[in-house]
């Protein structure tokens, strides 16, 4: 006997904070103007997708001292942004990456339950951590905690917030004119927490919103990570989208769910995804390699090497030979607040493997970058596209993917148009919402108050 079709999720990446932005495309818009955000927003939506996903950038990086355009500079506040998109959507999702080392539970709590309460239940957060104390010179509490201790105040983090949301069992309100009560419960709202990392104690002034809860993302792939998403997690924003990975890995985190008391549809596994298509999968493959090469300019290949090299290279020739001298290994780094610094723990052993590399290929320094650099997802005609997509998902390598266009904010048209409907036509993707809430569209149950649906690790 087979097993049913798993039906897919799909979500929508605002792009911008990230290497596949190609903002010198003529077809890119503005990162910032609200019309951006609309756009795409009303695409994702007219598409049937469940949730339009932002991503955070607490600080510029920088390159030896200066800021630089490898990425589109900045973003716009995320709690004003899904504010602004929840008056122009009417089912999409919307969730935003906020970070749990420089904020605090009662602020962001009270910042979920309003957003769920203005869409109509539709928040979720990514909840992530900052590594570095670069981004944290921004804040008053300044530097950063080791990994143990960064894990440790999220989950206490977490559960912190759920105690504040869960301060209102959600029927307390009774507004009832004829006696002139409003409230069952004068004590709604009081709570009290002692912990490691918050001791407070006070009164929520939000009352329990639509899902009660803001659905809960996790990102992080390391050991606490995984562990954190399982025990805590509604769905995690995984980076592994090739099937033997994207298997490893939807295996190993929801063999974690059963000792939390959770059951594996109780996590979904969403790895972010590119994609380029084209009316044949030839010219896919010609686009994704032009799209490439937008992506990885003269300038943009020069600071990539520099994250390995650990020196200036600006006075080398981006179409010519790798540096013949060896990286500089020590704490201090040219390149500040870019997490790939931390893949490249052993840069000699790299700069010798890409030398060997270029040698064999003929690549120069640019080449070199394009093809050791990630590639996009998904290439291909839509049906072909549409095809894999179904494979990975009933292949359990995830339960759907979060698609990163790399055009804003257009570039999510065509797959909207093109792919979506092939997955309708096979049975794997709604046609229209059955429910109102995010929880709805991704088959997640509506925490009661004080229910263990929060629960983290200790």
């Amino acid at each position: 006997m087979s097993k049913p079709l798993k039906q897919i999720h799909l979500a929508a990446h605002f792009p911008g904070v990230n290497n596949t932005t190609v903002w010198s495309d003529p077809a890119a818009g503005s990162h910032i103007e609200f019309s951006s955000f609309a756009h795409f927003a009303r695409t994702a939506e007219r598409a049937k997708f469940d949730f339009l996903f932002l991503a955070e950038g607490l600080r510029l990086r920088e390159q030896g001292g200066e800021i630089y355009d490898l990425d589109v500079v900045g973003r716009p506040d995320t709690f004003t942004v899904l504010a602004a998109l929840a008056a122009v959507t009417d089912r999409l999702g919307l969730t935003g990456t906020i970070n749990s080392t420089f904020n605090e539970p009662y602020e962001v709590a009270r910042q979920f339950a309003s957003l769920d309460h203005l869409s109509g239940g539709r928040s979720a957060w990514n909840v992530v951590t900052s590594w570095d104390a670069f981004t944290g010179e921004n804040f008053r509490r300044g530097g950063f905690l080791p990994q143990e201790e960064r894990y440790s105040r999220a989950q206490e983090f977490l559960a912190t917030a759920n105690e504040l949301l869960d301060s209102w069992r959600g029927d307390e309100i009774l507004a009832d004119q004829a006696t002139g009560t409003f409230l069952s419960d004068a004590k709604a709202g009081a709570f009290v927490h002692q912990g490691q990392h918050f001791d407070i104690h006070g009164r929520f002034n939000v009352p329990r919103s639509p899902q009660g809860r803001p659905v809960i993302f996790q990102a992080g792939e390391s050991d606490e990570g995984r562990e954190f998403a399982a025990s805590s997690a509604d769905a995690s924003f995984s980076r592994y989208a090739t099937l033997k990975e994207g298997q490893a890995f939807y295996t190993d985190v929801k063999g974690r769910l059963a000792k939390y008391g959770r059951r594996p549809d109780q996590l979904l596994i969403l790895p972010a995804a590119t994609f380029v298509l084209g009316d044949t999968d030839e010219e896919a493959a010609e686009l994704a390699r032009e799209v490439r090469r937008q992506q990885v300019s003269g300038a943009t290949a020069i600071k990539h090497l520099e994250f390995v090299w650990n020196r200036d290279l600006s006075g080398h020739d981006p179409e010519g030979p790798l540096p013949d001298v060896d990286p500089l290994v020590g704490e201090e780094h040219i390149s500040r607040g870019r997490a790939q610094v931390r893949m490249y723990r052993d840069p000699i052993a790299i700069a010798r493997e890409w030398r060997e590399l270029a040698a064999a290929n003929g690549w120069s320094i640019r080449d070199l970058v394009i093809n050791t650099g990630n590639r996009q997802t998904f290439v291909g005609a839509p049906a072909t596209v549409a095809r894999t997509i179904n494979d990975f998902v009933q292949a359990d390598a995830s339960d759907g993917f979060i698609l990163v266009p790399h055009i804003t904010p257009g570039g999510l048209d065509a797959f909207a148009d093109k792919v979506v409907p092939l997955l309708q036509e096979q049975g794997v993707f709604r046609t229209e919402y059955e429910g109102t809430t995010l929880r709805d569209h991704l088959g997640l149950a509506h925490p009661d108050a004080g229910s263990p649906a929060g629960r983290v690790a200790s």
